[in-house]
């Protein structure tokens, strides 16, 4: 392994019983729970993403959306659930114009962008299916939490400040996450009454709960106050969907992504183009490596900004896209000498801020599953009394007619969470649950982490300590932002081959997104465990 400056906090965690790795310790402490009492990665992840809701909700929540993949270790197959919710019915670019909303864009926190919270339907959807306990036993340790209080966790506390200027000051509302107008410090005890009276009803009467009746009433009536138009009807229509989830083959083991509308075919797209390379033969952080990588993470980005949309609503070429053939062309594209920044995207001939966790449990089930307001808070809007924000996912909504990720009544909105499950393609048993989170730098991540566990050998906890870089993408030929920790000679060498790159450290250094790896070794069964130094949690163990 490269040596670098950045040097780990942490040791990976070996059992054999199962592992939670979470953002938040309390909240891996709430999975391990649901482990100890018998419970299986689905029940567990269930109640880790609950827990993360008490203790992280600057970046997560039932207020959201979430998507999880399943490997269900009997059948050795792999499951996908959207969890994404829509655009309500009456919101068209002919309401934004009427509102002289369309020329500038919609603002970050406008109730425009609040679509459906898919969350729990994808809760209730996934036990379900896959889970083997009460919701009431996988609920219960987050509303003891939230009832009986938590001390606030460093990292945490200082985002929710954030939040709290932002979002919290100005939103209706926002004050109930907040302890008079501010910010809990660290270590300081948080209380949230309200979301535990939320849990209680969906513990006792499921989804439904929560899209109709007095949570639905509240969440309908917060939005219409604020300007919104969110109906009775979007929410008691919601559905969440199981698809097949898409996967290419990366020297012998096949990774898996949930399909559009999410953004895991980025990833997928940049891992057949790098799979080209020898990569094992690079030096770890060196600059032939990162170029590389970072010329593949454009190509991808240049695809997937213009294809992924709601598959209902735009035909999208996901087989042409994730072929061989098509990444062999797009390789061809890359300069190994010199960056190109404006890459294209290609035309394949068509046939056809987030919290992410993962388990994995003493049987062997996995489960990869991210939940996600999008910007911190989403938009800070509190349905009263309730105790979660509303998100802000519909502000990725392309507000050009032409375009297939365009806004349209009922439509699910581009969207970055996004986790990933991969498995052996000789015998299809599971090699790892990661994901790492934290916008488009989603899919950068999952290829910068599965390189380092795959091409470099490296342990979870060692493949998440690497310095990382982060291409904005919000524009053309955008700067690529490199953590603290790579080698100078790195980053010099980058700029001389034309990357418009800049070094970001201290606190800001949570753009390049906090991952959680678990993985499976094929003969012992011995699972090791990391998690992402990035933030407050920790890998735990049964």
């Amino acid at each position: 392994m490269t040596n670098t400056d950045f040097n780990s906090r942490r040791s990976p965690i070996y059992s054999r019983r199962g592992i939670v790795a979470t953002s938040q310790p309390l909240a891996t402490a709430a999975g391990i729970e649901i482990l100890s009492k018998g419970g299986n990665a689905a029940d567990a992840a269930v109640a880790a993403a609950a827990a993360l809701n008490v203790t992280e909700p600057t970046s997560t929540g039932i207020g959201g959306d979430m998507f999880a993949l399943y490997y269900d270790s009997k059948t050795k197959q792999v499951t996908a659930l959207n969890g994404s919710g829509r655009a309500p019915a009456a919101l068209t670019l002919d309401l934004l114009k009427k509102e002289n909303l369309l020329s500038d864009g919609l603002p970050y926190y406008h109730p425009h962008t609040i679509t459906v919270p898919g969350a729990c339907a994808g809760w209730c959807d996934l036990i379900e299916k896959h889970g083997s306990l009460s919701l009431s036993e996988i609920l219960s340790p987050a509303i003891r939490l939230a009832d009986e209080g938590f001390p606030v966790a460093p990292i945490t506390s200082y985002f929710w400040g954030r939040g709290a200027e932002r979002q919290l000051k100005s939103a209706l509302n926002g004050h109930e996450l907040t302890i008079d107008g501010r910010a809990p410090n660290a270590g300081e005890i948080f209380y949230n009454k309200g979301l535990a009276k939320t849990f209680r009803l969906i513990a006792e009467k499921k989804a439904e709960a929560f899209y109709k009746g007095p949570i639905a009433e509240s969440i309908v009536s917060v939005i219409k106050e604020a300007g919104g138009v969110m109906s009775d009807a979007d929410l008691a229509e919601h559905v969440s969907t199981w698809e097949n989830p898409i996967s290419v083959n990366y020297h012998g083991l096949n990774v898996h992504e949930c399909p559009p509308n999410g953004q895991g075919i980025t990833a997928l797209i940049a891992l057949n183009i790098l799979e080209g390379f020898d990569l094992t033969s690079l030096d770890l952080l060196s600059p032939e490596k990162m170029h590389l990588m970072i010329e593949a993470m454009r190509l991808a980005f240049a695809d997937a900004s213009w294809y992924v949309a709601d598959p209902a609503f735009a035909k999208i070429p996901m087989n042409e896209l994730l072929s061989k053939e098509y990444s062999n062309e797009r390789r061809k594209l890359i300069n190994l000498k010199h960056a190109t920044v404006d890459q294209k995207r290609g035309t394949p001939v068509a046939s056809s801020n987030t919290v992410y966790l993962s388990v994995v449990d003493g049987f062997g089930n996995a489960c990869s599953f991210i939940n996600s307001n999008y910007m911190g808070f989403g938009t800070g809007i509190v349905p009263k009394g309730w105790g979660f924000t509303l998100q802000n996912r519909g502000h990725n909504f392309s507000l050009d007619a032409n375009h297939p990720n365009v806004l349209a009544p009922k439509k699910r909105p581009y969207h970055t969470i996004i986790p990933a499950m991969v498995t052996r393609e000789s015998d299809n048993s599971l090699y790892a649950s990661y994901g790492v989170m934290g916008g488009f730098m989603q899919p950068q991540g999952h290829v910068q982490v599965l390189s380092a566990l795959k091409d470099a050998n490296l342990d979870p906890q060692s493949a998440l300590d690497l310095p990382r870089f982060c291409i904005d993408v919000d524009e053309a030929g955008g700067k690529v932002a490199i953590e603290e920790g790579m080698p100078t000679k790195t980053m010099d060498a980058l700029k001389n081959m034309g990357h418009p790159i800049y070094k970001v450290s201290g606190y800001e250094r949570a753009m390049f997104g906090r991952g959680q790896v678990i993985t499976r070794d094929n003969e012992s069964g011995v699972l090791c465990g990391g998690s992402d130094p990035r933030a407050d949690g920790y890998a735990g163990s049964l």
